[in-house]
Parts: C-alpha cells; structure tokens; sequence
C-alpha cells in the first residue's frame, strides 16, 4: 500500500525533485510473507578477533533453507554478528571492524541480527556494561541503513541458543519488514521446537476485536498459517464480524469487553479451549487530561487494559487455555512514548506491557508452557489512521527510520511469530511494530 506522497517520490518528475529538494524517499518494503529462502541467500556470520559464531545459531540458520558464510562476500541477504563473547569494552571495537566492510554488501531490505547476553546475567562489570552497548548501536545502525534494511538485538541467555529457531526466521524474512531495532530476550531454551515454516494447523485462536482494522487482518493471517479463528468484537459489528468468520470458517463471540461480566460470558461461550488469545480489542477517547470526562477515561481502562487481564485470569481458572498457550497483548508506542491527549489511552498500553511483565513471571504460567508477549503499533494504515488530519497523517508516516506508515499485516505476522509453535522460549517481550518510529526510540 502507498500512499500520495509515496507515489509523488517514485513518479518520474516526483523523483527528480525528491533530489532536488533533499525530500525522503521511503524505500519499498519486501512483505513477501510466503517467503522461502535459497542458497542464493547468503547470511554472513561475524564474530569477535579470533572467533567462530556459535555453531548452534549456525546451524539454525542453515536449517532455515539460507547459505551461510563467515567470509567476505558480494552481497548478503543478512549479517549476522554472534557477541555473546563479548566481554571487555575493547572487544566493542569488532564491531566496526565487521560492519564497516559488511554493510555495503547487504541488499536492499537486507536484515542484520546482533546476538548478545542479557546484561543482567553478566558475570563482570565490563562484559555487563559492554553487552548493554550493543542496545545503542543497533539503535543507531537502524536509523542508518538503506532501501529498507532493518536490525535487530536479541540476547540470548547461556545454553538458551537452540531456542532461537522461530526467532530467526522471523529476523531474517520479509515478514519483519516494518520491526527495526528492537530487543528481544531468549531466557531459556524450555519448550522450543523446531520451526516449521509457520503453520498453526490444528490450533485455535481467539482474537478480540476482529471484525476490521488490524484485528481482521489478525484473524485472515491466522487463518491462512491453518488456525480455526474465533473472532470476538461487540454486539454491533455482528454482520461484519459473522461475514468474516464465515469466510474464515472460522467461530464468532458477541460480547462487550467493557461490562464486568463479560470474561464470564466469553469462556461460557467458548466450546472448546484456545491455543491462543490476541487481546486485539481496543478504544481510543482522546482528549487533555483538563478536559476529559470520567466515562471516557473508565472506558478506555476498561476495554484495552482490565479486559485482557480479567478474560486471561477467567479463562486460565476455567481451563480454557491449553498447555504450551501463546497469550498475545497489543500495546502502543503511546504507552511507551506517551502523547499529548492520551493520558487515558497511554495509561492503558504502558498497562498491557505491565501485564505482560507479570503473566510472564506466573510460575503456574510457566509451568504449563504458556508464553506472554506483545505488540506495540506505530502509525499503522487502517480507517482510524486514514481520518486523522492530513498534515498529522504525513508527518506520522515519515518520522521513522522507514518513512512510511505499516500495514495491519505486519501487526499480525509479528503476532503470528510469538504464537508459532516454536515459539515457546520467546515470552516476556514487548516489540514494536513502527519502522524504528522517533517516538520515544
């Protein structure tokens, strides 16, 4: 999807002036989702002075249909620098000394993962403080690299590398297109499997809010991976909703996440428990906090903060979530970034990754298997961003490292990495799905 200024940039004469003016000219974006990679593909794996990147981490990538090499070459599909060795400030310097050659090399909408320790788990002062430097360095190369390359950090704990399968697949392929400079954490290696191209055949989604927008691009994604969807949204979207699931042949809820007894009347009305949940379902009643009355502060709490919580605790005591669950929130960059008009709504996202935080240290959660991640949107072209002022529109699409809005299904496929079935290691993250939006990066 374009929008006008995008096609201005391409246009024979809109190129030229783009030039001129020193105007951005946002890349296009390889969203090819049924992408399988070849031995054209070539990752190149990099690794302090002296050293080899992890074998495991090697051979995960290799399963996943890629080349690999840790020579020089023309051009890469990806790079790859394993610095879970790291462990004195002197050895930050090879990271200049692998870049600076590699860089040139990556392709257009090239992919580079950094592979790090959580620094928390360092067992020295420098290799803590050195480990937390690759956060700002992968920051900084995002907003640097070209015709729409993105990278990412992700720390892996010690003997937690062959958890990394799903994650991988999901760095290195176009179904990443629009996550950039994002951390994600690998604590252990407990309930991973081996990726499988990312099917969901024979698991059961429930998606709130899924008759339009991002949930309805939710619940086709899901449905075209082999998930039976059951789609909730309230009482008045019922026509598109039903049509939806129809064509889905997928299951249809009415309810309004808003009343107290609604998380009964879901897990009442749910035959058969879910493999996964995706708390979708949101409200935004903007206004200063002066002028904001209580109903749309209450409402905007109600729905897109104590909804997810009290379904997932109704649903979990009336064992309506199976073992090996993926339990998946949609935050905001406004409840990491805050904005102005939006004390209610930034409330209730900061409060989705709170509650993220905490079901994800559920030891009882941990226990059976069940993983708690989310999503935070950026500027996302669906009909909410499409009635905002046309001057607030263009500067929310170009204000990223990618200079343009996302699209619901980038939302979605980030939703469909966390509840891949090889995706058991991943919980406890909160990722943004913005292009590396200003916004509080």
């Amino acid at each position: 999807m374009m929008d006008g200024y995008m096609r201005f940039t391409r246009s024979t004469i809109g190129s030229k002036l783009s030039k001129i003016l020193g105007l951005p000219v946002p890349p296009r974006l390889d969203r090819d989702y049924n992408f399988t990679p070849s031995q054209q593909d070539v990752v190149q794996f990099g690794a302090p002075q002296g050293q080899r990147a992890d074998k495991v981490i090697r051979d995960q990538v290799k399963s996943l249909g890629f080349a690999v090499s840790e020579l020089n070459v023309t051009t890469a599909y990806g790079l790859i620098f394993d610095a879970t060795s790291i462990s004195d400030l002197s050895e930050l310097k090879s990271l200049h000394s692998f870049f600076k050659p590699a860089i040139r090399t990556l392709r257009s909408c090239g992919r580079v993962l950094i592979i790090g320790r959580p620094p928390e788990q360092c067992t020295t002062s420098d290799q803590r403080i050195a480990q937390r430097s690759l956060s700002g360095f992968v920051r900084s190369l995002g907003k640097e690299l070209r015709k729409g390359g993105t990278a990412q950090l992700v720390q892996v704990a010690e003997g937690a590398e062959k958890g990394l399968s799903s994650t991988l697949a999901f760095f290195l392929s176009p179904r990443s297109a629009y996550v950039s400079a994002q951390t994600v954490r690998i604590m252990t290696a407990d309930n991973s499997e081996d990726w499988d191209k990312g099917r969901l055949d024979g698991k059961r989604a429930l998606i709130t809010g899924a008759s339009r927008g991002i949930g309805k691009a939710i619940a086709e994604r899901f449905a075209s991976r082999g998930a039976t969807v059951v789609g909730l949204d309230i009482p008045a979207a019922e026509a598109q909703l039903t049509k939806l699931m129809k064509g889905l042949g997928g299951e249809a809820i009415l309810a309004n996440l808003a009343n107290e007894d609604a998380a009964r009347q879901v897990a009442a009305a749910l035959a058969e428990p879910v493999d996964i949940i995706v708390h979708n379902a949101g409200v935004t009643r903007d206004k200063s906090l002066a002028a904001m009355k209580s109903d749309a502060w209450e409402m905007t709490l109600a729905i897109n903060l104590e909804a997810p919580v009290r379904l997932t605790e109704t649903l979990l005591s009336n064992q309506k979530i199976n073992d090996n669950g993926r339990i998946v929130g949609v935050a905001s960059i406004s409840g990491i970034a805050g904005n102005k008009g939006q004390t209610n709504y930034a409330t209730s996202k900061a409060g989705v990754i709170g509650f993220v935080d905490a079901f994800s240290a559920n030891p009882e959660l941990t226990k059976k298997g069940i993983s708690v991640n989310a999503v935070a949107p950026g500027f996302i072209e669906t009909e909410m961003t499409a009635k905002i002022p046309f001057g607030v529109r263009q500067v929310g699409r170009r204000i990223s490292s990618l200079q343009q809005g996302g699209l619901p299904e980038d939302v979605a496929e980030t939703i469909l990495w966390f509840a891949d079935s090889a995706s058991g290691p991943v919980t406890g993250n909160t990722v943004r799905v913005c292009g590396q939006s200003l916004l509080g990066a």
